[in-house]
C-alpha cells in the first residue's frame, strides 16, 4: 500500500472519487461552477458518496479494530494483521459491483467481525466470499457452492441451512443407491435365471433392463476424510486433577524488555484480580486483539513469568498448550519422526495414531517443513494429544483448519473431560463449547457466567468490564474489607503443585491461600505465624463469600493432608532411607508441607471468626 499514511492509503480505494474531486476542484479554480459539465459530475460525485467518503473511511478503520493513533501511521511501520486488516478496508470502501473476498475474516477481533458482517449485509453489490467462518456465512451469504468431487452444486440459504440440506441429500443418494444396487443384483439374477431356461426372449428384456440401470447408476456420495482427535492420549488415559484446577490472584501478566547495559523493565499488559477455573471448566478467553489474551495463556503455559501476584496450579495438573503462533521448528524430518519424538512407541502405534488426524499412508513420511498450514496445524494437534494432559490451553485452535476439523475439534472439547482454555475469534467454537468467558480489556481480565451470545447481549445492554471488575470487587470485599495478604515466595513467583510440563513432582508451595497478619512473624521450623495479642476485629463475611473460602481453604488442607501422608510414607521406605539425596529432598518438602498445613489451619481460625 504506496501511501504516506494508513488513512490516505485506505481512502486510496475511492480513486474514482478522488480523481472526480480533483475534477470539481479544477472546475471551482476556473470558475466554471455554472456549466452544465460541472453539474453533472458535481450529481455524479454525489450520487456514489463523494461527500461521505471521509466519514466512511473513518468508519471502516474504526470497525475493523485500528485506533486513530494508527490512522496516521505508515503502512510499511504495521503489522502483517494490520496490512490485511487496512487492504479490507480499502476494497470496503472501493466497493466494487463484485466484491470477492478470501477468508477476510483471518485477523479480525469479534468486533471487527461484527461490523464487518453488518456492513457486507447492507452493500447493494454482489459479494462471492470463500471462508471457513460459518458463523460468518450464517451473517452474510444468501447461497452457498459447494465444491466437492470436481463438481460446483449451489443450495439456497447461510451455511446452516446448506448443512442441513447436504446432509439431507447425502442420506438421499445413500439410499438411492442402494435401492439401485438391490435391482441390478435382482436383474442380473433373473437374467442368469432365463438364460438357463433357455428363455431367451425373457433373458433379453431382463438384459435390457440391467444395462438401462447400469447406464443412470446413482452412486453414493464417497465419504470425505475426517479428522477424528481421540479422548485419550496416545501416552495413557488423562488423570484427574484437583478439583480447584488453576487460580489466579492478583496475577500482572506482560513481558521483561531488555534496556540494555544489562538493565531490563517490566511491561505490564493485563491484570487479573481474582479467576479460578475448577477441574472440567470449559472457559472461553474473549478480547480485543492485542488486549493481552495470548499473554495470558502463555503466563499460565510457563512461558512467560509472571511480573507479580499468584498462579497457583491444583495438584495432579498436566498442562497442554497449542500455540497461536507456531513459527517454532517442530522436532524431527517427518510428520512420523515429530511424533517418535515427542512420544517413544512403536511405529504400528504411531502410524494408527496420526491416522486419526488424517496423516495416513505415505502423508506420514512428509517433510515437517514442507506442511501447509492446515497440515502443520493437525501435526500440532496430534502432538498435543501425545501426552495425558488434563488442563488443555488452545490458542487459535481452527486456525488454518477446514469446516470438517473445526467440528472435529468441537467434538472433542465437548467429550475431553481435561479442562479448557480456549481463546478463539471462532464464535461457533465459543458458543458450542464454552460453559463461560475470561473477558479481557482495559488492562484487566474478569470473568463472565455465560456463553459467547449472552455475553453480545450483555455488552449490547451495557455490560463492561469494568463494571464487572468493580462488582467482582465488591463481592470478594463485602464492607470494603481489603482481602487477607497472599502468601508467596515475592512478585513475579508462580506457585505450583507439580512440574506440569516435566511430569516430574513439584516440591509443594505454601498453601497459596494461608493468610499472615501484617505484623507477623513466622515461627521456628516454618510453623504458623503467632498471631498478635490484641487485633482489630474484623468485619463478618457475607454468606457467599465465607462458602467461597471456606471450600478453597478445606480444599488446600486436604490437599495437603494426602502430600504430607505420602511424605511421611516414604520417609518410612529402606530405599529413601539408603539414598541421602532423596531422603534430604523428602524432608525438605515435608518441612513445607507442615508449614504449609500450619498456615492453612491458622486461615481456618481467621475465617471462623469472621462466619456470618
Amino acid at each position: 500500500m504506496a501511501a504516506a499514511t494508513l488513512r490516505e492509503g485506505v481512502r486510496a480505494g475511492a480513486a474514482d472519487l478522488e480523481r472526480m474531486e480533483g475534477e470539481l476542484r479544477a472546475l471551482e479554480a476556473a470558475h466554471r461552477v455554472t456549466e452544465p459539465a460541472y453539474e453533472a459530475l458535481q450529481h455524479e460525485f454525489d450520487v456514489r458518496g463523494g461527500y461521505t467518503v471521509d466519514q466512511r473511511v473513518d468508519e471502516a478503520l474504526s470497525g475493523l479494530g485500528f485506533t486513530r493513533d494508527e490512522w496516521t501511521r505508515p503502512p510499511a511501520a504495521t503489522s502483517g494483521g494490520q496490512q490485511t486488516r487496512a487492504a479490507l478496508a480499502r476494497l470496503v470502501i472501493a466497493d466494487p459491483e463484485l466484491l470477492l473476498l478470501d477468508e477476510p475474516t483471518n485477523h479480525l477481533d469479534l468486533d471487527a467481525l461484527e461490523w464487518l458482517e453488518g456492513h457486507l449485509r447492507s452493500r447493494s453489490g454482489s459479494l462471492v466470499v470463500a471462508s471457513h467462518d460459518r458463523a460468518f456465512l450464517d451473517a452474510t451469504v444468501t447461497r452457498v457452492w459447494e465444491l466437492r468431487d470436481r463438481q460446483l452444486t449451489a443450495f439456497r440459504g447461510g451455511y446452516s441451512a446448506y448443512h442441513r440440506q447436504r446432509v439431507e441429500r447425502d442420506a438421499r443418494a445413500v439410499k438411492d443407491a442402494d435401492t439401485q444396487a438391490e435391482s441390478i443384483a435382482r436383474e442380473r439374477v433373473l437374467v442368469q435365471r432365463y438364460r438357463s431356461h433357455r428363455k431367451f426372449s425373457k433373458m433379453h428384456e431382463h438384459e435390457a433392463r440391467l444395462e438401462r440401470l447400469l447406464a443412470e447408476r446413482v452412486e453414493a456420495p464417497r465419504g470425505s476424510r475426517r479428522l477424528r482427535l481421540p479422548t485419550d492420549a496416545l501416552g495413557g488415559g488423562r488423570g484427574r486433577s484437583g478439583e480447584e484446577a488453576l487460580r489466579l490472584e492478583d496475577l500482572v501478566v506482560g513481558y521483561r524488555r531488555d534496556g540494555g547495559n544489562g538493565l531490563t523493565s517490566e511491561v505490564p499488559v493485563v491484570k487479573a484480580p481474582w479467576l479460578v477455573a475448577r477441574r472440567g471448566d470449559r472457559i472461553g478467553i474473549v478480547g480485543p486483539n492485542g488486549a493481552g489474551k495470548t499473554t495470558l495463556l502463555r503466563t499460565i503455559a510457563g512461558e512467560l513469568p509472571p511480573l507479580d501476584g499468584t498462579l497457583a496450579l491444583g495438584s495432579a495438573l498436566q498442562i497442554g498448550y497449542l500455540a497461536q503462533i507456531r513459527e517454532s521448528a517442530i522436532p524431527g524430518a517427518t510428520v512420523l519422526d515429530a511424533l517418535l519424538h515427542a512420544m517413544p512407541v512403536t511405529a504400528g502405534e504411531a502410524r494408527g495414531f496420526l491416522a486419526r488426524f488424517l496423516f495416513r499412508g505415505d502423508d506420514v513420511f512428509k517433510e515437517v517443513r514442507l506442511l501447509s498450514g492446515g497440515e502443520r496445524s493437525r501435526l500440532e494437534l496430534a502432538l498435543l494429544g501425545v501426552l495425558p494432559s488434563n488442563l488443555l490451553l488452545l490458542d487459535e485452535p481452527t486456525n488454518h483448519l477446514d469446516i470438517p476439523a473445526r467440528e472435529a475439534i468441537e467434538t472433542f472439547l465437548t467429550e475431553t473431560p481435561a479442562t479448557l482454555l480456549v481463546v478463539s475469534h471462532d464464535r461457533r467454537l465459543l458458543e458450542t463449547t464454552c460453559q463461560r468467558l475470561w473477558v479481557v480489556g482495559d488492562g484487566l481480565v474478569v470473568p463472565f457466567e455465560g456463553g459467547y451470545r449472552a455475553w453480545r447481549a450483555a455488552l449490547a445492554a451495557g455490560w463492561t468490564v469494568a463494571d464487572a471488575a468493580a462488582a467482582e470487587a465488591a463481592r470478594l470485599h463485602p464492607g470494603g474489607a481489603p482481602r487477607p495478604a497472599i502468601a508467596r515466595a515475592g512478585p513475579g513467583t508462580v506457585a505450583r503443585s507439580v512440574a506440569a510440563r516435566s511430569g516430574s513432582a513439584a516440591r509443594a508451595n505454601p498453601s497459596p491461600v494461608a493468610t499472615a497478619e501484617p505484623d507477623a512473624q513466622p515461627m521456628a521450623g516454618g510453623s504458623a505465624p503467632r498471631r498478635p495479642a490484641t487485633t482489630a476485629r474484623r468485619p463478618r463475611l457475607s454468606k457467599d463469600a465465607y462458602r467461597r473460602q471456606a471450600a478453597v481453604v478445606e480444599s488446600e488442607l486436604t490437599r495437603l493432608g494426602l502430600r504430607r501422608s505420602h511424605l511421611e510414607l516414604a520417609l518410612g521406605d529402606p530405599a529413601v532411607q539408603a539414598n541421602f539425596v532423596e531422603l534430604r529432598r523428602i524432608t525438605s518438602e515435608l518441612a513445607d508441607v507442615e508449614g504449609a498445613l500450619a498456615a492453612a489451619k491458622e486461615a481456618r481460625l481467621e475465617l471462623e471468626e469472621r462466619a456470618p
